[in-house]
């Protein structure tokens, strides 16, 4: 009889474990979010030549998983650096080449970049599947 509270209170606290999870941290996973169109916002506007299609770009870029629950979508910073490519060409994701095409030399540009137009269901090595991107963006010269 006397070992019947003992038995008792662990089940309970057993019980109540297990429905708080286990005690494992949700922080640590990634979510897994997209916006639903492309969306370019100019934060300068450039007064150079234009990135258009054919054109070889360089940019000055800082790429972002997308978050829809931060309050500039910014999630996970993956990478940033100089990137030079030609607008049209297959190498560089499609977003990415949407959201330059029309800037100017000079300008600053973010883009919000739907898992459609970026890596896809298949992902990349630091992308998850289905993942949206952000990218924030100065183009530095167009040839």
């Amino acid at each position: 009889m006397k070992l019947k509270f003992p038995l008792i209170a662990a089940f309970v606290a057993m019980l109540t474990l297990t429905a708080c999870g286990g005690g494992s941290d949700s922080s640590d996973r990634i979510a897994v979010s997209s916006p639903a169109t492309l969306t370019k916002t100019d934060n300068t506007v450039g007064t150079g030549a234009e990135a258009v299609t054919g054109k070889s770009v360089t940019v000055d870029y800082t790429l972002w998983l997308y978050n829809d629950k931060a309050a500039d979508f910014k999630g996970t910073r993956l990478e940033s650096g100089p990137y030079t490519f030609t607008i049209g060409s297959t190498n560089t994701i499609q977003g990415f080449q949407q959201g330059v095409l029309g800037m100017k030399v000079g300008g600053k540009r973010t883009i919000l970049v739907p898992a459609s137009l970026g890596y896809g269901a298949s992902g990349s090595n630091a992308v998850p599947p289905n993942s949206g991107l952000v990218f924030e963006l100065v183009l530095k010269s167009v040839k």
